[in-house]
């Protein structure tokens, strides 16, 4: 069997430099690796609604953000199969299929779970399908019998859970399944880049974010302000570099090609850390770099997405016949979890001749 990536995001909001640092430079990637048969990447719709039911219409307008986001990175519709989960029915069928398999206790034991639901404060009133989300995951991954599934150290938990779903069914019905493995971000810089104002996580509610679809203008305020060491006050005080933001965002995305460019004075990111430590470094002058750094970055995905904005039923062409080729795929999968199941009735020849047999027909 070959090799086969998932992966996907929830269309919540426009993707920001976290999401491109941490998992979508790496997507494309392994697009163009030739290391992997098949790649799909899923717009969890789906998932999304399980916590924004009473607002469709941001899910519904945010589709369009994602693809343009996935397409302006470099992701391949000739390389890549884009889709969208909730025209994918099979997937429902499939996770309700798999309830049965998994305890109320081992959902609520889920640390992904509990924190999420801890997130959300929807500690009094949980609703179903949120709480069930990682049987909706499993049915995602197995859907397409990913071997890969490229996730962040949170999610950890939801691909043990995935891989409990899948030997579970495998020991009582049959091997139909495929167990996947997780694929963690390279780096610690990348797993998990802090919001401009040194929290932990980019919000779009805490206006921490630097956008994908950002202007230059945009990007160079959200860096000027940006969260450095409250205890620098003057140039040529000590700096430290833990909680640092600045230079966080550094060790995820500058190289010593960009000093060459932009910072001809230090050969490398150590000699520029060495020297703020020590005194005598503005962080204006380390967010100009920065801003140098990140412009260089983001000005391709910018102008490649201008062209796609340019024929955005194009786009949606795209996702439908990305869909269509998922639903195919996951529909032949059904097929063969249905088969084991011995709940294919019209299909299974065998027991209809048994019958006819025991009733002498």
């Amino acid at each position: 069997m070959g090799k086969i990536i998932l992966t996907g995001d929830r269309p919540t909001g426009k993707l920001h430099v976290g999401h491109y640092v941490g998992s979508l430079k790496r997507r494309v990637l392994l697009q163009n690796s030739g290391d992997f048969d098949q790649t799909y990447i899923m717009i969890a719709d789906a998932q999304a609604l399980t916590d924004n039911i009473e607002n469709p219409e941001k899910v519904r307008q945010n589709i369009i953000e994602v693809a343009l986001d996935y397409l302006s990175c470099g992701l391949d519709p000739t390389k890549s199969t884009l889709f969208i989960q909730s025209q994918i029915p099979e997937l429902c069928e499939l996770t309700f299929y798999y309830m049965d398999l998994v305890t109320v206790a081992r959902l609520q034991r889920n640390p992904t779970v509990k924190a999420e639901i801890q997130l959300r404060n929807f500690e009094a009133s949980i609703p179903v399908g949120f709480f069930t989300y990682p049987i909706s995951q499993a049915a995602d991954i197995t859907a397409f019998k990913a071997t890969t599934v490229p996730v962040g150290e949170d999610q950890l938990p939801m691909i043990e859970q995935t891989r409990e779903i899948v030997r579970k069914f495998n020991q009582v019905y049959a091997p139909v399944l495929v167990e996947p493995d997780a694929m963690l971000p390279q780096t610690e810089a990348s797993r998990r880049l802090p919001g401009t104002d040194g929290k932990a996580k980019m919000s779009k509610s805490l206006g921490n974010c630097i956008y994908l679809s950002d202007t230059a203008d945009d990007v160079r305020s959200k860096i000027m302000t940006m969260f450095t060491d409250p205890t620098h006050l003057q140039v040529s005080d000590p700096g430290h570099l833990e909680g640092n933001t600045v230079f966080t965002y550094l060790d995820a995305f500058c190289t010593d090609e960009h000093f060459e460019r932009y910072l001809p004075d230090y050969a490398n990111l150590d000699e520029l850390k060495a020297h703020y430590t020590r005194g005598g470094l503005g962080d204006v002058k380390v967010k100009k770099f920065l801003n140098n750094v990140l412009q260089e970055e983001l000005e391709p995905i910018r102008q490649k997405r201008a062209e796609y904005e340019k024929d955005i039923p194009a786009v949606y062409e795209i996702l439908k016949k990305g869909s269509e080729v998922a639903r195919e795929t996951a529909a032949k999968t059904l097929d063969e979890v249905k088969s084991a199941m011995k709940i294919n009735y019209f299909d299974d020849l065998e027991l209809i001749k048994s019958q006819s047999e025991k009733y002498g027909k």
